[in-house]
């Protein structure tokens, strides 16, 4: 059973981002089960894929903001950078030889949660307003440029 389980409010109403947040989900799930098994190494894989994972995650909410001409951007994507740079030190820290895997896991779900209920609701409307003038081709050809895939998750 799963530490934490995804529910229908994180839902912000784009089908991609949603999909992305929920994978990220995993991610803590991954950091659950290594507390449980003290196992440092799920602990390091978990924190390579997830920085990875977060990285084009944002490179994608913010290309779609930036299309929408969403006015917010500036901000939002400089929330992303202080994300992108806190995670970093979790990086650090593990490399060092602390453990990180519970702070990391709290971290993630508090921002994941806040995140989405605050500054990912903000920009949904401009941003589905965009989408609804494209092709299902080019949301995928958009997709597969962050993701190296056309089989969205």
């Amino acid at each position: 059973m799963a530490y934490w389980n995804w529910e229908d409010s994180y839902n912000i109403g784009i089908e991609d981002i949603d999909n992305q947040h929920k994978k990220i989900v995993e991610y803590i799930n991954e950091l659950h089960e290594a507390i449980i098994l003290n196992d440092k190494n799920i602990v390091k894989n978990t924190l390579f894929h997830i920085t990875d994972y977060i990285v084009s995650h944002f490179s994608f909410e913010e290309k779609l903001m930036e299309e929408a001409d969403y006015p917010q951007f500036m901000h939002h994507k400089n929330i992303h950078e202080t994300f992108v740079s806190n995670i970093g030190r979790y990086k650090i820290a593990f490399n060092e030889g602390h453990d990180i895997a519970g702070q990391l896991m709290a971290e993630l779900q508090i921002w994941l949660t806040h995140h989405i209920l605050h500054e990912d609701r903000a920009y949904k409307e401009c941003v589905q307003k965009m989408l609804s003038g494209k092709s299902e081709n080019k949301k995928s050809s958009l997709f597969e440029k962050f993701f190296g895939s056309s089989t969205r998750q």
